[in-house]
């Protein structure tokens, strides 16, 4: 795996020296991670993407003029999955790559040298809010218009924590941040819904917390989707100001207020007749305001202007039926 991590709290503990998060296996193959620009991760990553599409083009050219050297069988099985990035496939295309280095001789050494890009890559694009909703969006949307098989996970912490507790376009209504003292004022941002419009892009909205196993399959669906996709995963932050050893209770709250719906969107299923959009959650069944009374950034603005934090409650829960109602209007899109 390939990572292109924005600047952010997720590069801190990603690149946090000389410690690391990420480890290899006992052959010591391991993810490679590297840092980018807040402002370019995306275009960073894209890029990553491009040089692995062109090595992997490069050595089935090789290959293509080692024809009568090897068997025509390894040969047809090397280059079907030189695109497949499945564990399976991975594994038995090192055991192939093995097979071809034996089958060569100096005079290849060119197509020894590179025969490792043809096993394919999983190329993995991650950052928070403040860099997909905001400073980079433009670079995220280009990327993700695109057929580029990349994989982006968004950890959405609402805000620009690393920073300082900015507000963010992901910042819901009513919530405390730096430059939204009062609340903010405008409507949180739905990332999700504004790339399902683009109709190509495998989309889901996990909170690991609230169920597990749905976004253990949102990733692996991901990972498996043979072009771009997008994972929003709600990320708690102190910021929230709510006591995070009740993080995994808060985040089946923050579900169960229909504040963060679950579903997944893939539009293979179109191809089979069924509806792209999957709600992988249940209707708002508690009132937004069991979530927000327990959050200090809700709960000083109803301490300084009552009035004020009743009108955004009020607007927080017509956001949250007007949200439910369009994702059940996007479950007839076949």
């Amino acid at each position: 795996m390939l990572i292109a991590n924005a600047t952010g709290c997720s590069s801190i503990y990603g690149g946090n020296l000389p410690t690391t998060p990420y480890a290899v296996d006992k052959k010591g193959r391991g993810p490679a991670w590297a840092n980018s620009l807040f402002e370019d991760n995306a275009e960073f990553g894209l890029g990553m993407r491009l040089a692995l599409n062109s090595k992997r083009d490069r050595v089935l050219h090789l290959l293509e003029q080692v024809a009568d050297v090897i068997p025509t069988e390894l040969r047809q099985q090397l280059t079907a999955d030189a695109y497949d990035s499945s564990e399976a496939a991975v594994c038995r295309q090192r055991e192939n790559v093995n097979k071809l280095r034996a089958q060569l001789d100096f005079s290849h050494q060119a197509l020894i040298n590179c025969a490792d890009d043809l096993v394919a890559k999983s190329n993995w694009i991650v950052g928070g809010d403040g860099w997909a909703y905001d400073i980079d969006f433009g670079g995220l949307d280009h990327v993700l218009s695109g057929s580029d098989n990349v994989n982006v996970l968004v950890m959405d912490t609402q805000g620009y924590s690393n920073t300082g507790g900015q507000q963010s376009k992901a910042t819901p209504t009513g919530a405390v941040a730096k430059f939204a003292t009062q609340g903010k004022a405008s409507n949180g941002k739905d990332l999700a819904v504004n790339i399902m419009m683009h109709g190509n892009v495998y989309v889901a909205k996990i909170a690991l917390g609230a169920n597990m196993n749905h976004a253990v399959k949102a990733i692996q669906e991901a990972e498996a989707y043979p072009g771009p996709s997008l994972v929003i995963a709600y990320s708690p932050c102190i910021t929230h100001g709510f006591d995070m050893a009740e993080g995994v209770e808060h985040q089946q709250l923050l579900v169960d207020t229909g504040l963060w719906p679950l579903f997944r969107f893939d539009p293979r299923r179109i191809e089979k007749g069924r509806a792209a959009l999957q709600l992988d959650s249940k209707p708002p069944k508690k009132d937004v305001e069991e979530l927000i009374s327990r959050e200090a950034r809700f709960t000083q603005v109803q301490r300084k202007d009552p009035a004020r934090y009743a009108a955004n409650l009020e607007r927080l829960r017509q956001q949250v039926s007007h949200k439910h109602q369009l994702l059940n209007q996007l479950l007839e899109w076949k």
